[in-house]
């Protein structure tokens, strides 16, 4: 086994164990799946099939922990909590091969658990080997509660998600609507690029996909949107180098559309790190026009920086700006204005499954509140007459509708527009009262909100 030390971490030729490494961090420092992932596959010692099953391992464990840690219980004579977090992660990511994972036989799938136990937390290696072969002889009698009786406990269980979430979405959609979202909410998204149409065509792009045997296919809703089939690492696709493409969710891209900007105008991306809507609002704009992109932390817009000098864009201009502060830009400055508030991401947690085990109701009740402190600054920006665009990857009204309304209540200066009208042939994906809503288990994108407000005075 090789392990070798570097500046960004530890790597390990053993999959399990640089997953195990992955997963021990998340739970402890916090952090992104997806970046720690990539960074061990960038700078790590993987080969062949062990890339994709250290990646499988992690997203794996991550979007199913809550159904592990059911069934754990019910395996262990002692509350989960008093197991060595070793111990529990370890456990996991075997429970997880033996429950999941068809290909792997059940005989590795222990022995290889056992054997991480022996070399990183020797005196659970007993207990880990106990658990999971008590699993292979009990797995049929293995319980969860009667969604009937008890939905949210149900929900959570089975969809392996928080239960005040399974509550709020059954309060939100019903118990069974709530359990097709949170099962689309538990799986592998797909892969989502958007074409940079300053260097290149969507067809153009899915040319170049194909004659290199990537399966892409061209999302149904968003012009610029690409489907590709499988894992990859995004730095290594035909294109990328070049800045063909950004990646960016289907509907993420649709609120570039959704704004409506249009060269030479005036414009504000207000919240913009990581900047996939700023430069595909500069594309829109043919790279035309005025475009400021703020955001409140100056490392984030280093990765916006990093972005647009990759995809070729000329117009836009980054700066630091915090959005309680109501005197960031003069009054009726800007023609169109872009707030992606920040939120609490429920939208995008197949995406991001680490974000759902750090969330609390209570984080909702405050995410709302400053929402309503950004939207009420920001719109004082815009020019009568313009448009602002309020959006989420969030799926909680509190965050989106109940955000507007209470804006809209108390600013009789502006107005919201009817997404139906406007744009007839996405009807589909906009609520009877004129707003985008966006859910993985009806569209197959990201659960994304979006309102256009429009200053009439």
């Amino acid at each position: 086994m090789i392990i070798r030390r570097s500046a960004k971490g530890t790597f390990s030729d053993n999959p399990r164990q640089a997953a195990f490494e992955t997963l021990l961090r998340i739970r402890k420092e916090g952090g992104f799946a997806d970046r720690l992932i990539d960074n061990e596959l960038s700078g790590g010692v993987l080969e062949g099939p062990d890339r994709g099953l250290y990646a499988e391992l992690v997203f794996g464990v991550l979007r199913r922990q809550g159904t592990l840690d059911h069934i754990l219980q019910q395996l262990l004579e002692k509350p989960m909590i008093e197991l060595d977090p070793q111990a529990l992660v370890i456990l996991r990511i075997g429970l997880y091969q033996l429950t999941s994972l068809d290909r792997i036989p059940e005989s590795a799938a222990v022995n290889e658990s056992v054997n991480l136990a022996k070399l990183i937390t020797p005196g659970t290696s007993g207990l880990i080997n106990a658990v999971l072969r008590n699993y292979l002889r009990r797995r049929d009698s293995i319980t969860f509660p009667d969604i009937s009786a008890n939905p949210s406990a149900a929900i959570a269980a089975r969809h392996s998600h928080p239960e005040w979430l399974a509550e709020q979405w059954i309060e939100q959609l019903g118990t069974a609507e709530a359990e097709r979202l949170a099962e689309a909410s538990s799986q592998q998204p797909p892969l989502t690029l958007r074409v940079n149409r300053l260097r290149s065509s969507r067809d153009e792009l899915l040319q170049l996909f194909e004659s290199r045997g990537i399966n892409a296919t061209p999302s149904l809703f968003s012009p610029d949107g690409i489907n590709i089939k499988g894992r990859h690492l995004i730095s290594t696709l035909p294109g990328f180098d070049s800045g063909m493409f950004a990646v960016q969710d289907e509907a993420s891209q649709l609120a570039g559309h959704l704004l409506g900007a249009e060269p030479r105008e005036r414009i504000w991306d207000a919240c913009c790190a990581p900047g996939g809507k700023t430069c595909h609002i500069a594309q829109l704009m043919d790279d035309r026009g005025e475009l400021v992109a703020t955001d409140i932390s100056r490392s984030k817009l280093t990765i916006v920086q990093d972005n647009l000098r990759r995809l070729g864009v000329g117009m836009v201009s980054t700066a630091v700006a915090d959005l309680h502060q109501p005197d960031t830009f003069p009054e009726g400055k800007f023609d169109r204005i872009l707030l992606d508030a920040p939120c609490s991401g429920l939208g995008v947690i197949r995406r991001n499954p680490e974000a759902k085990w750090r969330l609390f109701s209570g984080d909702i009740t405050r995410l709302a509140a400053v929402q309503k402190t950004l939207l009420k600054n920001v719109a004082t920006k815009l020019k009568v007459g313009g448009t602002l665009l309020y959006s989420t990857c969030s799926t909680s009204e509190a965050e989106n509708e109940l955000i507007v309304e209470d804006f809209l209540l108390h600013n009789p200066d502006f107005v919201l527009e009817n997404l139906n009208d406007l744009y007839p042939a996405w009807k589909e994906l906009f609520a009877f009262y004129g707003m985008l809503r966006l859910w993985p288990h009806h569209h197959g994108m990201d659960g994304f909100f979006a309102a256009r407000i429009r200053r009439i005075k």
